[in-house]
This record gives structure tokens, C-alpha cells and sequence, in this order.
């Protein structure tokens, strides 16, 4: 379905009930895309506001919200992109819906970025505090003094995570290549415009020297 990217509705997310009934965190994303809206000539129709946890997938808000979208072919607005949850069943559900969306504080990220994102956040929180707590736990086993030597094993650890993330980061990499973008600069600066989450999320901000790390890692795997 392609959307009248001239209407749009605005699907807005608080965490705990608590959050919900107080507005807190709710003005930020109202004027977010307000702002947005403003600025490119949208008119906003309504507001959805859903009060859940941002690991559940079933938000019978959203759902109201895309069937209204869907319905009416209007835009479905979201002020941030890790409102849309940190799952990447929930990401692929979203695009199934055939609604447009964007998020406003990234409206250049197309669907792919989008997914590639989620499985990001997804592989943050769920396979590397795993994989942490494992190898804490073998280094224990074999009468490692983790107190001492805890900090060589998380170094091993991180070493590793760090190759799974330039292996999922790879064919992000060669679709920017093929769009011509070659140096560590250019690169650097389209995952910076694009919004991609570095490998610690925490820093949002790609620099040349990670860049350049990144590469060489990707490059690494590929002989």
C-alpha cells in the first residue's frame, strides 16, 4: 500500500502506566512530530497512545493504529525509532501490515535499516549478556579467580561479539559499496546520517577509527 504522504497519524509509546498517566516522555515525542510534520507539509489526523512494555509484540494500540493507516492510506508517524521495539518478530509484523511508516527522528532509514536495526537490538540484549554470563561461568569451572582475571575473559568475549557484529553488519556494508561509497569517510558518514546503532549501543555515533576496525574485521572474515 502506498501511503498520501500528505496525512498521517502518529503512534506514540510510555512504558509503564505510570509514565502514561503523568505524560512523562509523551510531550518529547508529541513535539518531535509535530516539529516533523510542520516542517514537511503534513497533516496530522490523530494520535494513538499506547501504554505497554516495549518487548511485548501484541500493542492493541498499534494494531488500531495501522488498520487506521491502512485503511485511510495515510502515514503512520513514530517520534523514535526503539519505539518500535526491540524485536525483530515485532519489526517484520510491522512491515507485513503494508503501512508506510517512518520514524521522524530518522526518516531516511528505509524498511531494510529498519530490520537490520532490530536484529541489532535484539543480538545486544539477548545474545551477548548470554554468551557473558556462559563464559563467566566456564572461567569459574576451570578455577579462574574472576576478581583478577574476569576482565581478560570479557576482553576475549567482547573480541568475539565484535566479529558476529561485523558479520551481521556485512551486507550493510556492500550495499553502501554498490551505491559508491568506497572510503572510511564516505561510509562513516552515510551509518551516521542513516541513524545504524554501533556496535555498543549506548554510542550512537560512528568515528572513522571504528569504521575502519569494522572493515578490516569484515575483511578479515571474508579470506
Amino acid at each position: 500500500m502506498t501511503a498520501d504522504m500528505n496525512t498521517a497519524y502518529a503512534y506514540y509509546r510510555v512504558s509503564t502506566e505510570r509514565q502514561g498517566k503523568s505524560g512523562l516522555g509523551l510531550d518529547a515525542q508529541e513535539q518531535a512530530v509535530n516539529t516533523f510534520c510542520a516542517a514537511n507539509g503534513i497533516r496530522l489526523m490523530g494520535e494513538f497512545v499506547e501504554v505497554e512494555s516495549g518487548k511485548r509484540n501484541d500493542r492493541p494500540v498499534l494494531q488500531d493504529a495501522l488498520a487506521t493507516c491502512k485503511k485511510q492510506h495515510a502515514l503512520l508517524l513514530i517520534a523514535k525509532l526503539d519505539r518500535l521495539g526491540r524485536n525483530v518478530a515485532f519489526i517484520t509484523r510491522l512491515m507485513e501490515s503494508k503501512v508506510d511508516f517512518k520514524a521522524v527522528d530518522n526518516p531516511n532509514a528505509h524498511k531494510v535499516v529498519v530490520q537490520m536495526m532490530a536484529v541489532f537490538a535484539e543480538h545486544e540484549r539477548d545474545v551477548i549478556s548470554q554468551r557473558t554470563i556462559a563464559a563467566l561461568q566456564a572461567a569459574k569451572l576451570k578455577g579462574v579467580i574472576l576478581g583478577k582475571h574476569g576482565r581478560d575473559v570479557l576482553s576475549k568475549l567482547n573480541h568475539e561479539n565484535a566479529k558476529r557484529f561485523a558479520v551481521q553488519m556485512t551486507p550493510l556494508i556492500e550495499r553502501l559499496k554498490q551505491r559508491g561509497l568506497h572510503s572510511v569517510r564516505a561510509i562513516t558518514g552515510e551509518l551516521n546520517r542513516l541513524n545504524v546503532p554501533t556496535y555498543r549501543q549506548h554510542s550512537h555515533k560512528w568515528h572513522i577509527a571504528t569504521v575502519h576496525q569494522l572493515l578490516q574485521r569484515i575483511s578479515e572474515q571474508q579470506v
